[in-house]
């Protein structure tokens, strides 16, 4: 079995594939405060609910976009699997072609969506992903990689309200029904949800006129949301052609596919000693 990690500014999902199907997944808080001890017996609790063994998973895999915590999963995968984990970042195959001025510089989770989305939909397209940041990425029919949009997310800009105002409260994330509202409540959840609708739907619409000039066609590109708020605003616009919750995690089944041929076997000691080697860093970063 394979054991993926996306791990997220607020949550890291958790699934398990076998034979190249994913099998369960889990949601848990994002906390870098945490040991690699405290996350392999959260694991094992969820595997042992599931029937699952952990002897059983034979590779892992993370794409983080939260570096202090990529050393505490590193130790994790090595103490409790006894793998190296793949870990999302250069030099990973990804069967896409980076237009990026830094291809260093975009995201793990921004691939990962790409790449699935690719084996998935086939280009063009253009992926959302409604997550603590909403982002919006560009590929073309021949898998290029050409960038996007980043935008604070429907989570952070509700913080804001309630954390940079004196007395405005911090409201549930769901449509009010309308936008001419009568009570502060309503008001701020439809600014924030029909706002961001609203974001979303212009952003798709220059992004897919921009991918058209660059392919020089007038083929319609695929659009395909994800992430924990994509329900939310799919249900207020129509042009999002796909929701697609487990399309991070299925992108790290691809990308492992992709590479797992790629690395080189370690001994049982060159694993206790990258198990010391990543613990010492992950105390540095905790």
């Amino acid at each position: 079995m394979l054991l993926a990690f996306d791990v997220g500014n607020t949550n890291i999902v958790l699934g398990v594939f076998k034979d190249g199907k994913l099998i369960t997944n889990w949601r848990m808080e994002t906390d870098n405060r945490k040991s690699a001890d405290e996350y392999g017996m959260i694991i094992n609790q969820l595997f042992q609910y599931e029937g699952l063994k952990i002897e059983d998973v034979s590779d892992v895999i993370i794409a983080t976009v939260v570096p202090s915590i990529l050393y505490t999963l590193q130790h994790l995968s090595m103490k409790y699997f006894r793998r190296k984990a793949i870990v999302i970042g250069p030099g990973i195959k990804t069967g896409l072609v980076i237009k990026y001025d830094n291809p260093k510089q975009v995201g793990a989770d921004r691939i990962v969506n790409a790449a699935a989305a690719v084996e998935k939909y086939g280009g063009p397209m253009i992926i959302i992903d409604l997550g603590t940041a909403t982002t919006f990425c560009a590929v073309t029919a021949k898998g290029e990689y050409l960038g996007g949009t980043i935008a604070p997310g429907l989570k952070i800009s509700s913080d804001a309200l309630f954390e940079k105002t004196a007395k405005l409260p911090r409201v549930e994330l769901e449509e009010p029904g309308q936008v001419i509202c009568k009570n502060t409540n309503a008001s701020m959840q439809s600014g924030l949800v029909y706002g961001h609708m609203g974001m979303v739907d212009f952003i798709v619409r220059k992004m897919k006129e921009e991918l058209k000039a660059y392919e020089g066609t007038d083929t319609e590109p695929t659009v395909i949301a994800t992430g924990g708020l994509a329900s939310l605003i799919d249900n207020g616009i129509d042009c999002i052609d796909y929701v697609d919750k487990m399309l991070t995690l299925e992108g790290l089944e691809v990308l492992y596919r992709k590479n797992k041929n790629r690395r080189k076997p370690m001994s049982s000691e060159d694993i206790r000693e990258q198990a010391a080697t990543y613990e010492e860093k992950a105390l540095k970063n905790r």
